[in-house]
């Protein structure tokens, strides 16, 4: 699954000198004094990890320290949501840690649970929490850090509508769709800006008098921009999205920088409410 590894904001509790929190999500070197955060010794000291936006999260990756106190990690617990309530620590419990030996790195399934912030937090007094890497791996719309453009624009109907996260705004003139003038051959892109495995895109018809104008779309997937990226290999042809429902097409991990849609023929209109795209990135 995706390795979050685009992260937004990370801080924690207090800061022990210069082993500062994104320290720990550096894929450094997991030695002391190099590429670990630590907080001072205190009470119920905690990490935070802000992802921006909500994900399922399928595991988490803790690596502890390698020098004399690796006992410290002992107890510390995971959790994950979307309060920051009492600093996220509040969020429910994907794992507890019981013990992590020095510089090894151990896995926790936290069976997709949602949320936008992960925290680490070592309940008592007296405590010192010091992480060496945590990576985080689940499934999220790859599409919301994205960037958009189509072949034409039919009023204020932009091509960021369709990855603007809202499913609610379907109406035609209600502004939550993206559109193209009627032309031959219209499309619409998302650029994920690296190179993805794409498990599945999901794509939310309009909901007006139109839908069947959906009807034969192409989802293409690949690293091209030869005729702007419509000559990429086809993940699946939309058969046909009844008005407002949103249906997912599975792709099999095809690997690939843009995602496009296209209708081919002449006359054609290219509406879109909202288009979600879930895989991993490919590099890890």
């Amino acid at each position: 699954m995706l390795y979050m590894n685009i992260y937004f904001i990370y801080s924690h509790s207090s800061t022990s000198e210069d082993w500062i929190a994104e320290k720990a999500i550096d894929r450094g070197l997991q030695q002391l004094y190099a590429g670990c955060s630590s907080t001072l010794s205190e009470t119920n000291p905690w990490w935070r990890l802000d992802l921006h936006h909500i994900y399922r999260v399928n595991r988490v990756v803790v690596t502890n320290r390698n020098d004399c106190c690796a006992e410290r990690i002992n107890g510390a617990e995971i959790r994950i949501g979307n309060s920051l309530e009492n600093n996220g620590s509040n969020n429910p419990i994907c794992a507890v840690i019981p013990a992590i030996p020095a510089g090894e790195s151990y896995s926790y399934s936290c069976g997709g649970m949602e949320g936008r912030y992960v925290n680490l937090i070592i309940p008592g007094d007296m405590k010192t929490l010091t992480l060496c890497e945590v990576k985080v791996y689940g499934e999220g719309n790859l599409a919301s850090n994205g960037s958009t453009t189509q072949s034409s624009t039919s009023g204020d109907w932009f091509a960021e509508r369709a990855i603007d996260g809202n499913r609610g705004l379907h109406e035609q003139y209600k502004g939550g769709c993206s559109s193209t003038l009627a032309e031959t051959n219209p499309w619409w892109r998302l650029d994920l800006n690296n190179v993805y495995s794409v498990s599945r895109v999901v794509v939310t018809n309009r909901i007006d008098c139109c839908v069947e104008k959906i009807n034969g779309s192409e989802i293409r997937i690949g690293n091209s921009l030869e005729n702007n990226g419509n000559n990429n290999p086809i993940c699946a042809v939309i058969p046909a999205i009844p008005a407002g429902e949103s249906y997912s097409f599975s792709c099999g991990g095809m690997e690939g920088r843009y995602v496009n849609l296209i209708i081919p023929g002449d006359m054609k209109t290219l509406t879109l409410c909202e288009v979600e795209v879930f895989g991993e990135e490919n590099r890890l």
